[in-house]
């Protein structure tokens, strides 16, 4: 009897084991993510570490024209908090809310649309700065996205891409009036099949034959 009590209890054991170390491993999950709230958007599974310090002022030097959007007063201060920018509160939008990599020109196109109304919805009680100035800054921020004409905001989409590409020694202002556009290399695209392609491969087999 004691030899099949035995039996019995070491799969029991062992389940209890196994279950004791699961939760074990959950609430350190659950610990660590409350502890560091942002790790799971600053940290993807496929993505590398970002950082956004002060890049903002980079982008200000290289495009000195953008609005900076930087009136808005502190809760903890009651003064201007005017290193709280439009540029770095849209990076960390970007990067941060959105979960979105910085360094491909698409997704800060999609950021960008955002901010025009033509894409996703900007949530008001999570965009940057509304928990840290009296006002949140989102209306005006949209508002100055789209006082921005075109050849504006693609050449904050490439300064931006090209700091957090590891090029800004290359990153490019856009072309005054009397310089000229520097043609810039853009990847091949697979071409997809257009209308009437089956017909002129069937007429070209026609010719060989």
């Amino acid at each position: 009897m004691k030899r099949q009590s035995r039996r019995f209890l070491n799969p029991i054991a062992r389940f209890t084991l196994v279950l004791t170390a699961t939760c074990l491993c959950v609430w350190a999950s659950i610990l660590d993510f409350s502890l560091h709230p942002t790790s799971f958007l600053l940290h993807p599974a496929n993505a590398q570490i970002v950082r956004t310090e002060n890049v903002w002022q980079q982008v200000y030097q290289r495009l000195p024209d953008l609005p900076r959007e930087n009136q808005y007063i502190s809760k903890e201060t009651g003064k201007a908090a005017t290193e709280n920018t439009l540029v770095s509160r849209l990076i960390r939008y970007h990067v941060y809310v959105k979960s979105r990599p910085p360094n491909y020109r698409l997704d800060w196109k999609l950021t960008l649309a955002d901010y025009l109304g033509a894409n996703e919805l900007i949530v008001e009680s999570v965009y940057p700065g509304y928990d840290s100035l009296r006002k949140n800054p989102l209306e005006g921020d949209r508002a100055a996205v789209s006082r921005m004409n075109r050849a504006q905001r693609d050449a904050l989409v490439q300064v931006l891409v090209s700091f957090f590409g590891g090029n800004a020694q290359n990153a490019t202002t856009p072309p005054s009036s009397t310089s000229s556009p520097v043609p810039q290399a853009t990847p091949q695209r697979r071409q997809l099949p257009q209308p009437g392609d089956a017909q002129l491969l069937k007429n070209e087999k026609l010719k060989i034959e």
